[in-house]
């Protein structure tokens, strides 16, 4: 943790025991589970089977969303109780970050399992990203899980034990055309999630990486464009409009055939909380088994020219 994080993290466990709280005795017999972006999609669906399990597991369970989004919990019959907090946390902000980590550090005695589920997908090809627009989608998907994670790391160290759960991508196998900066984080949280497992082996905290493919839901419907992007997608004359008409439509029938669910995802993350020894990476659907199967088996010159040939109406791309 670099300096200013670290003395963030400090001062938010010095106020943190200023505000009453109890230090949790070592010997907690809960385990403790922080979930972001837990108000819909997958973070959602994860929660309700996390509640469900809670007593046989005995977990904590704290569920975070932007405070624009806490409203959906109760929406769904979701609601806070002394085993169950909700929380407020902009996933980008280190004085957020650093104050939930510290509070959870001094009534509930740390956190056992990490899930990084919050993040967003801007759809756009790299011509139409700006660099403001780049580093925020960055920033979220993999610089703030990075920061949690050594937010986290302290206490997992001391108590030689913890899990880490980074929600990936099939994004962060292969990339697709108009998804471009969101497959670029994606691989990156996949290259750090990868070191990290060798890294904290010796202490018995394990890291894992979960690839859903397409999942079926309107999730994509709710895709923003980038300024660029919109205007390219609606203007028949440019470039790139049919990269965007086509692969809209492609990818919205694709979640619309897929078996997947948030859901079945969320099935698999409860059984990597339950596992004593899970896995670096566990594909969350059957269209992530096809891909990485096929990134082993086929020569990578075939491999992309296959995935190239099968991209919806290609021969239609560039043509204008």
């Amino acid at each position: 943790m670099h300096k200013p994080d670290a003395m963030l993290l400090e001062r938010a466990r010095a106020k943190a025991e200023a505000a009453g709280y109890p230090l949790a005795s070592p010997t907690k017999h809960r385990r403790v589970v922080l979930v972001t972006g837990a108000s819909a999609g997958l973070g959602l669906a994860l929660a309700r089977r996390l509640i469900a399990e809670q007593e046989s597991q005995q977990y904590y369970i704290v569920l975070t969303a932007r405070e624009s989004s806490l409203a959906r919990f109760k929406t769904h019959g979701i609601n806070a109780s002394e085993t169950v907090w909700i929380r407020s946390l902009e996933v980008t902000d280190a004085n957020q970050r650093c104050e939930l980590v510290a509070e959870i550090d001094k009534k509930l005695g740390g956190v056992d399992i990490l899930v990084n589920n919050a993040g967003v997908a801007y759809r756009s090809c790299v011509e139409h990203v700006t660099e403001p627009e780049r580093l925020h989608q960055m920033n979220i998907n993999f610089r703030s899980p990075l920061e949690l994670i050594r937010c986290v790391l302290p206490g997992m160290r001391a108590r030689r034990s913890g899990k880490i759960i980074n929600i990936s991508s099939v994004g962060g196998m292969m990339a697709m055309p108009t998804m471009s900066v969101y497959s670029a984080s994606k691989f990156a949280l996949e290259g750090a999630s990868e070191a990290l497992y060798y890294e904290l082996k010796p202490w018995n905290v394990s890291v894992t990486l979960v690839q859903p493919g397409f999942m079926r839901s309107d999730a994509f419907a709710k895709v923003p464009y980038t300024v660029m992007s919109a205007k390219a997608s609606s203007d028949c004359s440019d470039p790139y409009h049919e990269h965007y008409h086509h692969m809209e439509k492609f990818i919205a029938k694709m979640m619309g055939r897929a078996l997947a669910t948030p859901d079945s995802v969320a099935s698999k993350v409860t059984r990597i909380a339950r596992s004593k020894s899970p896995p670096l990476r566990v594909y969350g659907s059957v269209d992530a088994v096809a891909f990485a199967w096929l990134r082993c088996l086929l020569p990578r010159r075939f491999y992309t020219w296959l995935l190239y040939r099968n991209l919806p109406n290609v021969r239609q791309w560039g043509q204008r």
